[in-house]
């Protein structure tokens, strides 16, 4: 069952406001408690962990984020029916 498009907005969003946090709050975690036990990793080795697991956490959510920022396929016309004429500059007219 393939999710909506805004299902994947909102999941993305709740992903980013609730579930990154929580991951960067565990992988904190984890780090600090493997230098207590082992000691601390040199600085390359610290290095290479973080921008690891700051890109593993990306990889099995590429689905949900795909296409995010686009205008939703499904939607009429793209607009939001703000009234602006969809050009974006707030219906204001010089």
């Amino acid at each position: 069952m393939a999710l909506g498009y805004k299902a994947r907005k909102r999941l993305a969003l709740a992903i980013l406001t609730l579930g990154l946090p929580a991951y960067v709050v565990a992988v904190v975690t984890v780090i600090d408690l493997a230098n207590a036990r082992w000691g601390r990793m040199p600085l390359w080795g610290e290095f290479l962990v973080f921008v690891g697991l700051g890109i593993l956490w990306a990889l099995p959510l590429r689905h949900v984020f795909k296409g995010i920022g686009q205008p939703d396929p499904d939607g009429d016309d793209g607009s939001d029916g703000g009234g602006d004429g969809g050009n974006g500059d707030g219906g204001e007219r010089p």
